[in-house]
This record gives structure tokens, C-alpha cells and sequence, in this order.
């Protein structure tokens, strides 16, 4: 990473963070970048990876107080903010909890069962209640009406362009591995990894990068570039030499018949042992 900047951060700054993100009624820890916090919490997941969270501050991924927080805040000390439900996930909306035919899951292979996550068309919530054929689900967010504290770092201020690349693309999509940049005065080339060509949410987040990248590399232009390469061949194994096909004797040029001796006879060839 690139070396943190001293001091507070401010509005439109790419920063990494670390926090851990509590309840306030029972100081239950819901989320964090630190594996030694989930392991802690009992919800450690190896496939999650567990590192400072990219931001542009004022691009509205995160909570608007919980972004204030963070651009008043000194690099390299932790800082503790307190959001109320109307500050975070909002109230609860009763509206939102809905109920389907017990039927409609089955259809799509779900087995629905209370805290189970389903996304029915493109909303997405979780399972309250299953019985007598019916399926209760809450689309509200899991935080509505929940006051939240938030512990945060801010590990450092990124300031080189290619790392502000990468920590775009990191927070856009997930992942920067694979991703290479040229960045000019005019534009920033993204040489793009075999994984965009397979993953789904790839064409969602390349509207968001193209965004962000405009934002911090201060271009009006973003281009893409999509290598298909032919995979290097293996070494083919060693093949058996093939025999060479032996040269046919020519006929010896018959010379002139002297006056023919009495030949011998030929023993009889001996027969091959088999």
C-alpha cells in the first residue's frame, strides 16, 4: 500500500479502513475487517477475506454519519462513532414483511427455514417464520431500528494513482488481482484479468469503476481492454523414434553372361526356430 498521510482526511479522499461494527442494545459485533474479531464473534468465514475496507469519501457507500466520521478523523488512531437507527438503516417498516405460498420456494429448490437470506426477483430478505404452507419474509435491511458503534481506523490515505486503481476496482468489485493500469493525462487503460470474462457481477461493477476511476484520476476517458491469448502448448512428450524405412537394394547392373559353369546346389535354408 501506498504510504498513509498525516493528519485528518476530507471529502473525496480514497482511504483504507479497519473497524469492528457493534449493536448498541447487547454489544453484539455484525461486521468486521478483522479476522481475529470474527473468529472472536464465532462467525469467522475462510472464505471471506479479511482486510482494510476501501472508500471514496462522499461517493454514498457508506452510512452519511459514519462517513462524516471518518473525514474528521486522524490517520493511524482508532476513533468511535455512534449512529442511531435513523442515522444508520433507518425504521423498521412493517410494510416489508410479506408472505408467500410455501409452493414458490419449493419451486426453486429452496427449503425455507427463519434467518435463511432469499432473493425473490431482485430483492433480497430473510425468512421470519414457515408454517401451515406459508413463508413469512422481511425485506427490511437486518439493521432497521438498530442504534450501531462503529470502530474504526483509518490506516491510510491513498495518494499514488495506480494504487488508486486498484483500490477502485477493490471496492467496486471485491477483487483487484489480475488488473494492470496505465494512467495518463487524458485516460486510464484497464488491462482486464481472465476472471472479468466469467463473472457475473462484472458488468454491474465496470459502470461503478468507470465512475469512481473519473473521480479520483480526474479523466474523462476509461478504456477496457479485453487480451484473449492462445495458452501456451505443453511440451509434447518425447515420441518412440520411428524406424526408418531400409533402403531397397537396386539390382547390380547384370554383366555379361560367361558360359554358364555347372552350378552347385543349394542346401536346403534351415527352417527359423518359431
Amino acid at each position: 500500500m501506498a504510504a498513509s498521510k498525516k493528519g485528518s482526511v476530507s471529502k473525496g479522499d480514497l482511504v483504507y479502513i479497519d473497524y469492528d461494527a457493534f449493536l448498541t442494545d447487547n454489544n453484539k459485533l455484525f461486521d468486521t475487517t478483522k479476522a481475529e474479531s470474527a473468529k472472536n464473534a464465532g462467525f469467522f468465514d475462510e472464505k471471506t477475506e479479511y482486510a482494510p475496507l476501501p472508500v471514496l469519501l462522499g461517493a454514498g457507500r457508506l452510512f452519511e454519519a459514519f462517513e462524516a466520521a471518518i473525514e474528521n478523523a486522524a490517520v493511524g488512531k482508532e476513533t468511535e462513532v455512534k449512529l442511531s437507527s435513523a442515522e444508520a438503516a433507518g425504521a423498521r417498516d412493517p410494510k416489508l414483511v410479506e408472505t408467500y405460498q410455501l409452493k414458490e420456494f419449493h419451486k426453486q429448490d429452496i427449503a425455507p427455514h427463519p434467518g435463511l437470506e432469499v432473493q425473490l426477483g431482485n430483492r433480497r430478505g430473510t425468512v421470519m417464520y414457515v408454517g401451515a404452507g406459508r413463508v413469512k419474509v422481511d425485506f427490511n435491511n437486518p439493521l432497521a431500528g438498530k442504534d450501531l458503534v462503529y470502530k474504526f481506523t483509518v490506516k491510510e490515505v491513498v495518494s499514488d494513482k495506480i494504487e488508486k486503481a486498484k483500490a477502485v476496482v477493490k471496492m467496486d468489485l471485491g477483487t483487484s488481482d489480475g488488473f494492470e493500469f496505465t494512467i495518463s493525462n487524458e485516460k486510464v487503460t484497464v488491462i482486464l484479468p481472465e476472471l472479468t470474462k466469467f463473472d457475473q457481477s462484472w458488468p454491474v461493477a465496470r459502470f461503478k469503476i468507470v465512475s469512481d476511476l473519473r473521480k479520483v484520476a480526474e479523466v474523462d476517458t476509461i478504456e477496457f481492454v479485453e487480451v484473449w491469448a492462445i495458452a501456451e502448448k505443453k511440451a509434447d512428450a518425447p515420441k518412440a523414434k520411428e524406424k526408418k524405412p531400409k533402403a531397397e537394394k537396386k539390382d547390380a547392373p547384370i554383366a555379361e553372361k560367361k558360359a554358364d559353369a555347372p552350378k552347385a546346389k543349394k542346401a536346403p535354408a534351415k527352417k527359423k526356430a518359431e
